[in-house]
C-alpha cells in the first residue's frame, strides 16, 4: 500500500519509514528540504510539501493506504521563549491542517490516519495513579498543544477515515531524542534522579515504538486514542538506577529540580514531572511488546546482555518498582 509520513525523517518517522518500505509499502516521506534528507533508507521516496498545505503532494493521498502525521517542532530542542511555544503549537496544527485538506480532495479516501500525540495530553497532576486512555486532558501547555494536535484531524473521521491517535511516552534511542542525553552524566560518573525522582517516566524502546504503529495501521479495529508507552513504566529513580547498573556506573548523584529550572526555565517540567500512562488498549487488541520492562530495553540500547525476546528477567532487582496490573480491555 501507499503510505505517507509527515515527520518521516525525525526520531520515529525514519525508522518507520525503512521498516514499512521492507515491507514491500510504497513510502512517501514530505519534506520541506527533501535535498537536505540524508540517507534515506531504501525503497522510501522523499516529497516536497510546505508543512502547511497539500501543495504539490495533496494527489498522493487519493487511495492511499495510510497517512502517519507525526510532523511538529521538537518539545525539548531549545529553551521555551513565547516564539518557541508558538512554534511547537502552530507546526502542529499547520501540519494537521495540510493532512486534512487531502483527505478533504481526495476521492478515494485513505484507509486510516495514524495522528500522532504524547501522553503529555494528560498533564501532570496524577501522582501515582495509573493513566489510561479514558483519562481526561490536562490544563498545562502541553497539555494543550497536545489537545489542538490531536484535534487538527479529529474531521477525518466524519470523511469515513479510521483514525487512530498514538500518544506517545519518551522514546528511547540511540539516535537521538531525550535517551542519548540522559546517557551523558553517567557517562562521566554523575548520573542520578532528575528532582524528587519520584515522577513516573512513561518510556517505549524505539522497536516497539515502530512495531506498534505498523499494528495499528493493520489491525481495522484499532481507532481513537492508543497510549504508546511500555506497560511496566518506572520512577525516574528507578530509571537512573537501572541505568547505573547496566552501565556499571554510580547513580546517585541528583540534579535538583531547581536547577534544572534555572536552566531550562518552563521546559523543566518536561524533566521534573511525568505521567504513569499504560497502554492499555493496545494490550487489549493482541499487541505483545519485545521491551516490557526498563532493564531488558536498557540493555538493549546499552548493548548488554539480555533475556530472549526482551522480555522480563526471571527475577527483576529487589528495588524496581513494580506496578500493579494493567487491566486488559477497550475503554
Amino acid at each position: 500500500m501507499r503510505i505517507i509520513i509527515t515527520g518521516g525523517t525525525g526520531l520515529i518517522g525514519r525508522p518507520l519509514s525503512q521498516a514499512l518500505a521492507a515491507k514491500g509499502h510504497e513510502v512517501i516521506v514530505l519534506s520541506r528540504q527533501p535535498e537536505k534528507v540524508k540517507n534515506i533508507p531504501a525503497g522510501v521516496k522523499v516529497q516536497k510539501w510546505d508543512g502547511k498545505s497539500a501543495e504539490g503532494w495533496g494527489e498522493l493521498a487519493d487511495g492511499a493506504g495510510a497517512i502517519v502525521n507525526l510532523a511538529g517542532a521538537g518539545i525539548a530542542d531549545e529553551r521555551w521563549s513565547a516564539a518557541r511555544k508558538q512554534l511547537i503549537r502552530q507546526s502542529r496544527i499547520d501540519a494537521g491542517k495540510a493532512v486534512m485538506e487531502a483527505i478533504t480532495a481526495a476521492s478515494t479516501k485513505p484507509g486510516v490516519l495514524i495522528q500522532a500525540s504524547a501522553v503529555g495530553y494528560y498533564g501532570v497532576q496524577h501522582g501515582d495513579a495509573q493513566i489510561t486512555e479514558s483519562a481526561s486532558p490536562g490544563g498545562d501547555f502541553l497539555s494543550k498543544v497536545c489537545f489542538d494536535w490531536e484535534a487538527s484531524t479529529a474531521a477525518a473521521t466524519r470523511q469515513g477515515v479510521r483514525r487512530v491517535v498514538i500518544r506517545t511516552g519518551v522514546v528511547l534511542s540511540n539516535e537521538g531524542g531525550a535517551f542519548p542525553k540522559q546517557m551523558m552524566p553517567f557517562k562521566f560518573f554523575a548520573g542520578g534522579p532528575v528532582g524528587s525522582g519520584k515522577q513516573w517516566y512513561p518510556w517505549i524502546h524505539i522497536d516497539d515504538e515502530v512495531r506498534a504503529i505498523q499494528f495499528l495501521i493493520d489491525n481495522e479495529q484499532a481507532q481513537g486514542p492508543f497510549n504508546l508507552a511500555a506497560p511496566n513504566p518506572v520512577t525516574n529513580k528507578e530509571f537512573g538506577r537501572l541505568i547505573g547498573e547496566v552501565l556499571g556506573r554510580p547513580s546517585f548523584m541528583p540534579a535538583p529540580g531547581f536547577a534544572m529550572q534555572i536552566v531550562f526555565g518552563e521546559m523543566a517540567v518536561v524533566l521534573l514531572e511525568g505521567q504513569r500512562a499504560v497502554p492499555q488498549r493496545l494490550l487489549a487488541l493482541g499487541f505483545q511488546f519485545k521491551y516490557e520492562t526498563a532493564l531488558a530495553a536498557l540493555k538493549n540500547l546499552l548493548g548488554a546482555p539480555t533475556t530472549t525476546g526482551g522480555a522480563a528477567p526471571a527475577s527483576k532487582p529487589a528495588e524496581e518498582k513494580q506496578p500493579e496490573p494493567v487491566a486488559a480491555g477497550k475503554e
